[in-house]
């Protein structure tokens, strides 16, 4: 077999540019000044803000801030409850680490639908502040204020709003959370300090000599510091019961922040009675972040369904993939996931529609899409020697339309087939494209293969608003080889086509990408194979945990794959997922919990 290059985010990027679509950016990123005037601020010649920043240019820390701010990350407001979350970089008081620990955390909640702010809070220092002690917390607490008083015109809930802290960050998220009722400076109102929630990542709690980090205290409060002030700043001995409901993550073998602080502050909420949870990783030591290898990786995903449990973010959907069994004779089955890796078999993995319409009566290769109307629009391949493909409609996936045979070829006599129709729908028309892989005799003939028993498809397509009156059938996409199998997906400001090279000699049978500005193309040649070394087809895309990933049958070896797309390339990731045995050929789509609910009860 012919090894395949994959196709890499940047050779896409440079495909999309070629065609003159831009890429979407992830969030969006507005730096905020926290004051109009800094309380208690010295004003130092000597002391001017530092930013160190990689090989690459990407901020990565910052030192010695004078002009406290709030970066806003603001979430998709169509995928969020309104929930807020102000992230405390740490850095034991004498630097931030805002990308890793600020910056990166911002673009992970909004991928979760909570709007998240920067806090580049100013660092302990007599040069610039009459008190050092309370800078850091004079910040946190107008921070919290400015989000809140500005709440309707941001489109948040006031009463959703927390605070989530990194090691020395956590120790002020946590001195927010137990001194928000300090009066550390004259506010401009009444509005309330008071986080909602707090996310504590292998936090600074204590000023105890036998737990604390000592360089965040001395930076915090001074080489000299008395007991009273380093009692009153171990924050697990200020708890109360109206301390925010708590999230701690910890690495036990953590030797710059022992795990103890965590603990003590857990013990404490707990005696309060106050709602928290606690995760210890036997490994991971500190700093881990995001995304460092060891047991604490886990954590972001814990955090997400605590979350989830206390209503800070909205019940994500589900997927549900349709697929066909066999020579498709019985119909549609269904398999419901909700990590888009591990997939159950619904109804007992029996079907959820027979077919009725067509020459040989199949449903194979069921796409089904989710419409402007609301209802779920699905087509189907009827038989191996149609010329036209089945169509029914849903408002649950449970009970169908009357089942129609569409004859989308029936005007070209030479057709020998109609295969693996999908459907796009269109925003911007307000229209569906149905698009599918025919033979034509006579037509293509360069790329007619003898090992092939003749079929050389190209992909066709007709449109239509209702499913009833249907646009002339015209080409869609000629590749310059045998393609089969397309499906289309929107992504940035454009429509990216998986699609599978039919080609025999030399061997292909892999997946392919191409793109456009318009739904209806034209569409770019296609990319190198972004599958492996085996045969694969039905590729079917969508997005799971911010990127990318398509699902294709490896049909030879009775089994499905999947690749996602990362900065790195395409990455096979076939031995992570596990779907019903015998699937065959299909589409997934999100699906919301209550459908999926109804559905488990078939």
């Amino acid at each position: 077999m012919k090894k395949s290059n994959n196709l890499t985010p940047a050779k896409t990027v440079l495909i999309l540019v070629s065609f003159g679509m831009s890429l979407s950016v992830f969030s969006q990123k507005k730096e905020i000044s926290l004051w109009d005037k800094i309380p208690d601020e010295i004003i130092s010649k000597d002391y001017s803000e530092k930013i160190v920043t990689d090989k690459n240019g990407i901020e990565e820390d910052v030192r010695k801030v004078t002009k406290p701010t709030l970066t806003a990350y603001f979430a998709d407001s169509e995928k969020s409850n309104g929930t807020s979350v102000i992230i405390c970089p740490g850095g034991g008081y004498g630097m931030l680490a805002i990308n890793k620990e600020g910056f990166k955390v911002a673009e992970w909640l909004n991928g979760l639908g909570i709007n998240a702010f920067v806090l580049k809070y100013r660092l302990p220092s007599d040069l610039i502040m009459k008190n050092k002690t309370v800078g850091p917390l004079q910040d946190a607490q107008e921070a919290v204020r400015l989000v809140r008083r500005n709440a309707v015109k941001w489109k948040l809930n006031p009463n959703k709003i927390g605070v989530m802290g990194f090691s020395a960050g956590g120790h002020l998220a946590s001195t927010l959370s137990t001194h928000y009722n300090d009066i550390v400076y004259v506010s401009a109102d009444t509005t309330s300090a008071k986080p909602n929630f707090s996310i504590l990542i292998y936090p600074v709690i204590s000023m105890q000599e036998e737990i604390t980090h000592q360089g965040s205290k001395d930076n915090l409060l001074g080489k000299n510091a008395d007991t009273e002030t380093a009692y009153k700043y171990s924050n697990e001995k200020q708890i109360n019961a109206n301390t925010p409901k708590t999230f701690l993550v910890h690495a036990t073998d953590d030797k710059a922040v022992p795990v103890e602080n965590s603990i003590n502050y857990y013990l404490a909420l707990k005696k309060e009675k106050v709602s928290t949870e606690m995760h210890l990783y036997g490994n991971g030591g500190h700093g881990f972040g995001l995304d460092l290898k060891g047991t604490n990786m886990s954590w972001p995903k814990t955090c997400e369904k605590w979350l989830i449990t206390n209503d800070f973010m909205l019940k994500p959907d589900g997927y549900v993939f349709t697929y066909f069994k066999g020579n498709g004779e019985d119909g549609l089955h269904l398999a419901y996931s909700e990590d888009g890796y591990k997939w159950t078999a619904l109804k007992n993995d029996a079907s959820f529609l027979t077919p009725e319409v067509g020459k040989d009566k199949l449903m194979r290769d069921p796409c089904v899409i989710k419409g402007g109307d609301g209802l779920y629009h699905m087509v189907w391949t009827v038989s191996w020697t149609d010329k036209g493909i089945g169509y029914a409609s849903s408002k649950d996936l449970i009970h169908w339309s009357k089942q129609e045979f569409i004859p989308v070829m029936a005007f070209e006599e030479k057709t020998r087939n109609t295969w693996a129709p999908e459907i796009t729908y269109d925003e911007n028309s307000k229209k569906y494209m149905i698009y599918w892989a025919s033979t034509i005799d006579g037509k293509f003939l360069e790329t007619k293969s003898a090992e092939e028993k003749g079929y050389n498809h190209r992909i066709y397509y007709t449109r239509t608003k209702d499913f009833k009156k249907f646009s002339k059938t015209k080409l869609l996409y000629e590749p310059g080889f045998n393609v089969i199998d397309a499906s289309i997906v929107k992504q940035d400001q454009g429509f990216v086509m998986y699609l599978k090279d039919e080609t025999r000699n030399p061997v292909q049978k892999n997946i392919k990408i191409a793109v456009s500005k318009k739904l209806k193309g034209p569409y770019s040649k296609a990319s190198d194979a972004i599958t492996g070394n085996y045969w694969a087809e039905g590729p079917t895309a969508i997005k799971v945990n911010n990127n990318w990933t398509v699902y294709f049958d490896k049909y030879t070896e009775k089994k499905y794959g999947a690749v996602k797309e990362t900065p790195e390339g395409w990455k096979d990731i076939s031995e992570q997922i596990s779907l019903p045995a015998g699937t065959r050929h299909g589409t997934v789509i999100k699906v919301s919990e209550e459908e999926i609910a109804a559905l488990k009860k078939e």
